[in-house]
């Protein structure tokens, strides 16, 4: 197999920016940051990218409700979840106590080992929401 070197030096300024870029981030918006960089990069070479990192575990695909876009975000030990601007698409990280007491409640409750918890709140960031007429607040039913 003949491995092509601009690739791989392509690949190298990718894993570059995801280990310096914050939260989470399109593989367009990774493309536009690797074209500063790189103006050689293709879209092309970023998928196939961030598929590869995603398969040797060093980075996470997320998908955020019916949003058709991915998120990719570096694999990380400590548990964190995720809040969803319906509006803006933005994607917040947050924790709780909350959850931790809830998994063993679970595990407790219903004889069940719990291996991994994923949760997503949807709603209206802080800009999108003041612009809402009920103030970001709906009601959830």
């Amino acid at each position: 197999m003949r491995i092509n070197r601009n690739s791989t030096g392509q690949r190298r300024v990718l894993l570059d920016l995801m280990r310096e870029h914050d939260g989470h981030i399109t593989a367009k918006d990774l493309y536009r940051l690797a074209m500063d960089r790189d103006a050689n990069i293709s879209l092309a070479t970023v998928y196939r990218s961030l598929r590869l990192f995603t398969e040797l575990g060093l980075v996470e695909e997320r998908r955020f409700g019916t949003c058709s876009c991915r998120y990719y975000e570096k694999k990380s030990a400590d548990g964190h979840h995720h809040m969803v601007c319906r509006e803006c698409g933005s994607v917040g990280e947050f924790d709780s106590p909350l959850v931790d007491k809830l998994v063993a409640e679970v595990e407790e409750t219903c004889d069940f080992s719990v291996t991994g918890i994923d949760i997503t709140i949807a709603g209206y960031c802080p800009d999108c929401g003041g612009r809402r007429s009920d103030g970001g607040r709906a009601r959830i039913v």
